[in-house]
């Protein structure tokens, strides 16, 4: 009998039954492979031998859902509150964000109390070795492999028992049952499986590292990110020593949490301050600024909006935008253009967040609008200044969430006048010294701003 061929994509796994030089689903060109299909198995096998009950969910015991710290306050508020006995992570980053390192040092301190394996298909023991004597990271509980094949490192951890596992990365893993390379699709989803199984059964904390493609997503299949507990990603600007970690998939808690991270060369360091350092070095005196507050999770976050608004050379004016979303930051101009008399739509329009942040939430809506306007009639605004509030379509100030938090925050960073929306902020009580300006639309905002 002939053996079935089936073609996928080396960049977002999608399963041709051809072979094609563009990807339909991702549209890269040249990353179709062909890969032998197993042959179906004949009947139904039970994995386990084992054929589990059904339960009533009064019935199931929360018991074994136990948290324990990472040792970082950053990583642990990203996770829900620490990691979870039996989950299976994945961390996800670009080349040299600082992956490696994280996970390294996580090891160093939960090694203190739990039996830690950290295996690694990318670099050898020395090489590992090496790292840990330049993090400081020490411990008799803490053991290495150099090992890229599944079944290998299955046996070790029978013979280990960790209560806690690493692999750096699954894209070097392989099975000795699937005939393709690895970092296949076939190869990481039948690795991952294997973790899972592990991770559920033995109640092993799983951490994986995946790399990212160019379009700055996890390679490999979709469905990796999909059989994992949680996805978090590791980012930064590789010119800046400031990393930001984010969970994009959570079973255990919030995806909304954000965590900060400083690059030094003993490793990486918290930032347990993350407004102070977004904004060190703001100008004061300089048109074209504005401080928003944002929330990130349950942890206010000040920011700086920068706009630059010029004459156009165009017969289309230019937009740019640098952590603020392109359609949103097009509409805000196009409302400031109708209902704040400012004719924007001759100019060519800049805006850019300082500190590799971005803002996506609703109240930084007015703050990119003064920011704008202040570019635009070229007079600063008060360096003690902040806006918090959502602009709508009509110009009007609507009314934003966590505003007691928001304000508590710009206190305590010396801001002492906040322009808040008139809606919504009648029984807002401002912290001592701070003044609070409730307007209702942006016309009055920027009056009142700008004079």
């Amino acid at each position: 009998m002939k053996e079935k061929a089936v073609y996928y994509c080396t960049s977002c796994g999608n399963e041709t039954m051809k072979w094609q030089g563009r990807c339909p689903a991702c549209g890269q060109w040249n990353t179709i492979v062909e890969h032998k299909a197993a042959p179906a198995a004949k009947g139904v096998a039970r994995a386990s031998g084992v054929r589990r009950e059904p339960k009533t969910l009064s019935q199931v015991d929360t018991a074994d859902e136990v948290r324990f710290s990472t040792g970082m306050e950053e990583l642990d508020r990203v996770l829900g509150g620490g990691a979870v006995r039996g989950s299976l992570v994945l961390v996800g980053g670009a080349p040299g964000i600082g992956k490696s390192t994280l996970l390294l040092q996580l090891c160093a301190y939960v090694s203190q109390s739990l039996r830690v394996l950290y295996v690694s298909g990318e670099e050898s023991e020395s090489q590992l070795k090496m790292r840990a004597v330049r993090l400081g990271v020490k411990g008799d509980r803490l053991y290495v492999l150099a090992e890229t094949a599944m079944e290998d490192i299955l046996e070790t951890v029978e013979e280990l028992k960790p209560d806690v596992l690493v692999i750096d990365s699954i894209q070097t893993l392989y099975t000795q049952d699937g005939t393709s390379a690895p970092g296949s699709v076939t190869q990481v989803k039948e690795c991952t499986m294997s973790l899972m199984r592990l991770a559920k059964s033995g109640g092993v904390t799983v951490f994986v590292v995946g790399h990212i493609n160019k379009e700055g997503s996890i390679a490999g299949p979709k469905v990796l990110e999909h059989m994992v507990d949680c996805v978090l990603y590791f980012e930064g600007d590789r010119n800046s020593s400031y990393r930001l970690i984010s969970a994009a998939k959570n079973r255990f808690g919030s995806t909304n949490e954000m965590g900060v991270f400083d690059m030094h060369d003993s490793g990486l360091q918290e930032v347990e301050n993350p407004s102070e350092m977004l904004l060190s070095g703001r100008p004061l005196g300089t048109p074209g600024t504005c401080v928003a507050c944002a929330m990130e999770g349950t942890r206010p976050l000040l920011a700086e909006i920068q706009a630059l608004v010029v004459s156009s050379s165009f017969n289309v004016p230019r937009r740019t935008t640098d952590g603020f979303d392109f359609n949103r930051a097009t509409l805000l101009m196009a409302v400031l253009d109708k209902r704040g008399g400012m004719r924007l739509s001759g100019c060519d329009g800049y805006i850019n967040v300082i500190g590799g942040l971005t803002l996506s939430e609703p109240a930084a809506d007015l703050p990119l609008v003064l920011a704008l306007a202040s570019s635009y009639r070229d007079k600063p605004i008060p360096a003690d200044l902040a806006a918090i509030g959502e602009v709508g379509l009509t110009g009007e100030i609507r009314a934003v969430n966590y505003l007691d938090k928001r304000l508590g925050e710009l206190s305590r960073l010396g801001f002492h006048q906040v322009m808040i929306p008139h809606q919504g902020s009648a029984r807002c009580i401002p912290p001592e010294g701070m003044r609070l300006i409730r307007v209702k639309n942006i016309r009055q905002a920027i009056e009142e701003t700008l004079g």
